[in-house]
């Protein structure tokens, strides 16, 4: 077919790779089993709302309330916004009360008013059904070593570790007679004490209702089929009936956040019907590497938007090897309602022939329409826009049934989401693909710095890097990296560098094209070195080949690689396919024409709704356009407002997610949701901390890093202590109030691998509204700034707005701004 993936650079491999979708083989209905997440929520409000509802998370874990492993995380305290956003169920890890790790040993009988408190906390919660008792974690290596190779010993250990399960399940059941348990809760599945924990849990009638090991090696993208098959044969062996599995700890540094990697391991999970929480290696809050702050998404996030949209049943996807660490791995599914097919895939370079089976003529009729789209990575703290799509093609169904699509040029690192509609007259617009190529600093031109390896196979825990490698150590006077560039038209280029910072503090290099006069690129801090950002520039190139140089600033940074992307329009632009956007209602699907997106129409109804996500780089105004056959309602920040066809509406978007929900009075075709612009802040009105009143022992601290100068800081810890900005509305109406603000507050709790950031809140008082408790994430450092949004409801004229706190410290406040919601 035509309209193929654009070339990234040499194939692989001479032959491309096959996978294959069967959809007519099916495997049960999509679980989404395997998006959850362990501590991926700090806070009510770390993520975002809009960051937690698209990804229709089925399960998390997190630590009992007051828990001493980790200062935040708190079960009944996320839960909150858990469920408000759709969430599934929460596991409770009961031993996470305890401060140390390993946890003290202090005996049972230490531990079980520990569980008495915790369970008579969770079963009073309204929402106790959707919890889930974990009250071991990893007892094969904590407290009973039930992995020694010294089988009389592991035969003591094993006993008494049955002891005590019996006694704290009995125990949690006597305080919640309708409790789900869940364990033994391995490190790792190990057959000889699941076998025997089996027997004697049917046996003494204290059976897990759900079963749970982790997954965290490389090696588990080999082996966990084989461990599964393993687990449901020695249940059926003891007459056992299936039991729901939890692996509710999986992945790896070098997986989190890295679409391609993702990829393999969901891939496994939802064929297998298992539900799957990543790994907790860094902060919590940021959902495992997948939510950059608290509202913008990754490449990670993405991947799992994608997946979260998969509906109907998972079908058969046969990979070029099965069970294989990092190869081509996909998950597929097949809606015959919606008459939609997706397949997701990931983790291998080169070129990949995907052949998808039984595609149905009564379904898509005589032709489909394929539309290709990329999550590449972004790193763990890098900002990505809505996945580009880079392809948009008719495809003639083989007389066989078969459609084939070929992808080439993948990237190792990126996942890729096919979509096929029926095809229908008319022609879908070509996708748009600007001329792209990536440099990794290792390559480059090294002066006064080092390449180091990260994250691999044999250094699974090590961060994850472009092509494995990065340069750092550019701490000299004379540290600098040389890139050298081609590109093929005069023009500008849109250069993203993937770095870290951990220097404390904004750090800068000086960028320089063909040794001109250099600028100043200043980079974010991230949690190290290796916690990688990108920091998004531009330059102007003539045709042909340039040197970019990156030399030392003020501060270290490390240098991972860099992109550089021929800009095609003035500002950026996507349009949000309504046929796969989240729907409520009963809309109908119309794919009589591919004209526009090529994904055919959303029919909506009264009562019907689609929910769009829409990203957004920065604060500001941007063009909404709905490509509607009549007017809808759009409700953007609790505002609405009626969206005609033709007729672009100017909106303002926070940076990162925003989520806009669609509905119409009578019936109304829709096609997609057209957003371009830059972040305009024409319009909007903008104080600076200095133009506050402050009372309390709040005061306007001198800062190079705030935009004019100066923050507040010293706000709250006192009823006293507050900051009062007086802003003018020049008209009634929904605003959305930015806050620029910075704070480190830390706790260590003295693990190695856990980066234990908190949040701190502040009580926001708009005129004579009740206070309203607004959480800001840890900004990794006390000289960055970061916005958060906040809708709120102004007066025409005169406004007061507040912050404060009276009993802890507010974060520091650089400025805010306000732009009313329909511009």
């Amino acid at each position: 077919m035509a309209g193929t993936l654009p070339a990234a650079g040499p194939a692989a491999a001479a032959e491309p790779q096959r996978v294959t979708v069967d959809l007519g083989a099916s495997e049960g209905p999509v679980t989404l089993g395997a998006n959850g997440t362990l501590y991926g929520l700090s806070d009510d409000g770390v993520p975002s709302d809009a960051m937690l509802v698209p990804l229709k998370i089925t399960s998390i874990s997190q630590k009992p309330e007051g828990g001493a492993q980790h200062p935040n995380g708190d079960a009944l305290t996320v839960s909150r916004s858990f469920f408000r956003n759709g969430g599934g169920e929460i596991n409770v890890m009961m031993q996470d009360i305890y401060a140390k790790w390993p946890y003290e040993d202090l005996g049972i009988e230490d531990y079980l008013p520990k569980v008495d408190k915790i369970v008579k906390e969770v079963s009073a919660d309204p929402n106790s059904e959707h919890f889930v008792y974990i009250p071991f974690n990893e007892p094969d290596q904590i407290w009973y070593n039930l992995g020694t190779s010294d089988q009389a010993q592991y035969e003591v250990n094993r006993d008494r570790f049955f002891k005590d399960w019996k006694t704290v399940y009995e125990r949690i059941r006597a305080i919640d007679p309708d409790a789900r348990i869940a364990g033994p809760n391995e490190s790792g599945y190990h057959n000889r004490l699941l076998t025997d924990f089996l027997a004697f849990a049917k046996r003494e009638n204290v059976l897990p209702q759900v079963m749970t090991w982790h997954e965290l090696d490389s090696s588990s993208l080999k082996n966990f089929q084989g461990n599964y098959d393993n687990y449901r044969s020695t249940e059926r062996r003891l007459g056992i009936a299936p039991l729901k599995i939890n692996i509710d700890e999986y992945a790896n540094r070098r997986d989190l956040s890295v679409p391609g990697q993702l990829a393999q391991w969901v891939s496994m999970f939802e064929r297998n019907k298992v539900y799957a929480n990543q790994a907790y290696w860094d902060a919590a809050g940021n959902l495992d590497g997948n939510v950059v702050r608290s509202n913008i998404p990754n490449g990670g996030w993405w991947f799992f938007r994608w997946y979260a949209g998969m509906t109907g049943d998972t079908v058969k996807v046969t990979p070029p090897q099965a069970n294989t660490v990092d190869t081509l791995q996909g998950l597929a599914s097949y809606d015959e309602k919606r008459r939609q097919a997706q397949v997701l895939l990931g983790g291998s370079a080169g070129d990949a022939d995907v052949v998808v089976r039984n595609v149905s003529r009564s379904a898509f009729g005589r032709t489909v329409t394929a539309t290709v789209a990329e999550a590449a990575w972004s790193g763990y703290e890098g900002q990505h826009a809505a996945p580009r799509v880079l392809a948009r093609t008719k495809v003639k169904v083989a007389a066989d049934g078969t459609v084939t699509v070929p992808l080439r040029g993948l990237h190792k690192m990126s996942a890729y989401r096919i979509v096929l509609t029926p095809g229908g007259s008319g022609t879908p617009s070509a996708a748009t693909v600007p001329w792209s190529a990536s440099y990794e600093a290792e390559d480059a031109a090294i002066t006064d710095g080092k390449v180091y390896t990260q994250g691999t196979v044999s250094n699974a825990n090590g961060y994850a890097a472009s092509g494995t490698k990065d340069v750092g150590s550019l701490n000299a006077a004379t540290s600098k990296v040389d890139f050298t560039v081609d590109v093929p038209a005069a023009g500008t280029y849109d250069l993203a560098i993937l770095y870290g910072n951990q220097s404390g503090t904004p750090a800068t290099q000086k960028l320089s094209v063909d040794g001109q006069d250099p600028v100043t690129v200043s980079y974010p801090s991230t949690e190290n070195w290796t916690y990688r950002a990108k920091k998004d520039v531009t330059v102007e190139l003539p045709a042909g080949r340039h040197v970019l140089t990156l030399a030392k600033g003020d501060t270290e940074v490390t240098l991972d690689r860099i992109d550089l992307t021929a800009r095609t329009s003035a500002a950026p632009s996507a349009s949000y396919e309504a046929t796969l956007a989240d729907i409520s209602g009963r809309p109908s699907f119309d794919y009589s024409s591919s004209a526009g997106v090529g994904t055919g129409a959303l029919v909506l109804h009264a009562g019907d709704k689609a929910v769009f996500d829409v990203y957004a780089p920065r604060d500001g105004y941007y063009s909404v356009a709905a490509r509607t056959s009549a007017p809808v309602r759009l409700e953007l920040h609790g505002q609405k407002v009626t969206a005609v066809p033709g007729k672009a509406l100017r909106l303002y978007l926070v940076a990162g997610n925003n989520r806009v929900a669609m509905t119409t009075a009578k019936t109304a075709a829709v096609r997609s949701l057209d957003v371009s612009g830059n972040g305009s802040t024409d319009g909007t009105l903008s104080y600076e901390g200095a133009s506050a009143t402050l009372a309390g022992g709040a005061e306007l601290v001198d800062s190079r890093y705030a935009s004019a100068g100066s923050y507040i800081g010293r706000l709250g810890n006192s009823a006293a202590s507050t900051a009062e900005f007086t802003v003018q509305a020049p008209r009634s109406g929904r605003y959305m109030l930015v806050i620029s603000y910075a704070h480190n507050e830390r706790r260590d709790n003295g693990h190695s691998y856990n980066t234990d950031i908190m949040s701190r809140t502040a009580d926001l008082t708009v005129g004579t509204s009740a206070p309203r408790t607004v959480t800001f994430k840890n900004t990794w450092s006390w000289d960055d700034y970061w916005t958060l949004g906040v809708p709120v409801d102004l007066k025409a004229g005169s406004n007061k707005v507040t912050f404060g706190n009276a009993s802890a410290w507010a974060p520091n406040i650089d400025r805010i701004e306000l732009g009313r919601v329909i511009g």
